[in-house]
């Protein structure tokens, strides 16, 4: 998904610096440029500045942090004392958590919360990246509301190419997202299935459907206000949207590497015990994903 934002941010002509601990991925697009394909088309994006040095950057206007949970506090670290006076941090993770981590190395006050919905980015190769679909980028402030600053850095996506919108109330959606997250990656990752193959086996299915159950169980117990009412009936539909998507979770996998099982399914199983409300759908998947990796 970062390198997403790179290729699009500097096709519209802002000034990009892409950090990135794989060098053979940064070599690449100094070397060569970003590849960026799919649903905003097919071309090499030359002009950013990728390096693994994130210190050599220096002060910038926004800083998107695009790792996976599992680096937002070491990124976070890295970034606190290169930011200026107006410099904003802008957090896109999958599940739930990222602000909290961020808040151990800097003021909150500046950071704002996104979500990334619809993308399905895998990287096919070193400075070469693809996204299945290109749906909505929607950001908010950590403690609500529609400030002038998240509406002005919405419209930069907007300007880029993206479709961006402002929220008033960002938790209500990474909640949304977060429910989608617990059904598919888990379940997709045990079974090895795209998300469409996951839906079309009754038994899988009920298993991912239980995963979305126990998490809007979570939220109405946080007061949550979800923008719907059936959580199966609003998982099936993002479902539907990309078939044929395989979750960030299960790419992990095939590339044997760990995931965000602590931040998405793991997250549930924590947050089940500290409201007193079972999950023991997400407690066996996360169980069985946690052991496969492992032995990694």
């Amino acid at each position: 998904m970062g390198s997403v934002y790179a290729g699009l941010f500097a096709e519209a002509g802002h000034e990009v610096h892409a950090v990135d601990i794989w060098q053979d991925h940064v070599d690449a697009i100094n070397r060569e440029g970003l590849r960026v394909e799919g649903a905003s088309g097919d071309r090499v994006v030359e002009g950013i500045h990728a390096t693994t040095d994130g210190a050599s950057v220096g002060q910038c206007d926004l800083y998107v942090l695009a790792t996976k949970a599992s680096g937002v506090a070491a990124a976070a670290e890295a970034i606190a004392p290169l930011m200026g006076p107006e410099s904003i941090l802008l957090t896109i993770q999958n599940g739930l958590g990222a602000g909290d981590r961020i808040a151990q190395y800097m003021d909150t006050a500046q950071v704002l919360l996104g979500v990334a919905d619809g993308f399905g980015a895998s990287m096919k190769g070193p400075g070469h990246v693809h996204h299945n679909a290109m749906n909505l980028i929607r950001i908010g402030e950590m403690t609500g509301g529609l400030s002038e600053r998240v509406q002005r850095i919405t419209q930069t996506w907007i300007d880029a190419g993206f479709s961006a919108r402002a929220f008033e109330d960002i938790d209500q959606l990474i909640w949304g997202k977060y429910i989608c997250n617990v059904t598919f990656s888990g379940p997709c990752t045990v079974f090895d299935y795209t998300l469409g193959e996951l839906m079309a086996d009754p038994a899988a299915w009920a298993i991912a459907q239980g995963c979305a159950l126990e998490v809007y169980a979570l939220g109405e117990a946080r007061n949550i206000d979800f923008t719907f009412d059936d959580p199966l009936e609003y998982v099936a539909e993002f479902g539907n949207k990309m078939p044929d998507a395989r979750p960030s979770m299960l790419l992990d996998h095939q590339a044997r590497r760990p995931s965000e099982i602590d931040a998405i399914n793991g997250m549930a199983v924590e947050l089940g015990k500290q409201l007193g409300i079972p999950t023991p759908y997400n407690e066996v998947l996360s169980a069985v994903i946690r052991q496969r990796e492992a032995a990694f």
